[in-house]
């Protein structure tokens, strides 16, 4: 289990480098994310196998607790017949104390074995955890930069900082000019339909004024 673990783990390890160098990857933060979710799923199931061996370091814990209850329980019963001159059954429960005696060394042997194991898978899991969470960040941190970049395109264009026939604010200014123009056609047309009109009327008030005074 070990061993299956830790090609997972190198799997997962691989410099992220590679996945970004691809060429034919037209977006390279979509191939990345599918590459983080591949990443997730293995780390998903090594947490389903360090599960599974902590339940058999479990059990063996608890053959083992068996086997020495059975020892200790048969050397008494032994025991008991010696006393009372049975022989053949005092040898029986000595032989049975014997059996599980031996049994339970092994299951001693059984559980520190799967300790150990299961520490291993432990500790790996959690390099195996911090690498992904590194790459989580390495993730948002390269979304932040493609993310600012495609910002900085859009801003160019508007601002007219791509180099073109004409930019954004040549635009706005030629607009502007053409409105001050057509404002000063619209008044010039104004007075020209009503300077006659104007006149008269300050013609007729010269008079009024000139009349009161006189």
């Amino acid at each position: 289990m070990v061993n299956l673990l830790t090609r997972i783990k190198n799997t997962i390890v691989t410099d992220i480098n590679e996945v970004l160098d691809k060429k034919d990857s037209k977006n390279p933060i979509a191939l990345l994310n599918q590459y983080l979710r591949q990443s997730e799923q293995e780390t998903e199931k090594v947490k389903k196998y360090i599960e599974r061996q902590f339940k058999l370091r479990e059990e063996f814990r608890k053959e083992l607790a068996h086997a020495m209850d059975m020892a200790t329980k048969r050397k008494g019963q032994a025991e008991v017949a010696e006393r009372a001159g049975e022989e053949e059954l005092a040898t029986f429960a000595k032989t049975e104390a014997q059996y599980f005696s031996e049994r339970a060394d092994k299951l001693q042997t059984m559980v520190a074995e799967a300790s150990e194991e299961l520490g291993k898978l432990e500790r790996q899991y959690e390099e195996m955890k911090h690498k992904l969470k590194d790459m989580q960040i390495r993730r948002m941190q390269l979304m932040g930069r493609e993310n600012v970049t495609r910002a900085q395109v859009k801003m160019n264009k508007v601002l007219g900082e791509e180099h073109s026939h004409q930019t954004a604010y040549d635009k706005f200014n030629d607009m502007e000019k053409y409105i001050s123009e057509l404002e000063q056609k619209v008044q010039n047309q104004y007075f020209h339909n009503h300077i006659d009109k104007k006149i008269a009327d300050l013609e007729l008030k010269m008079k009024k004024d000139d009349s009161l005074q006189s």
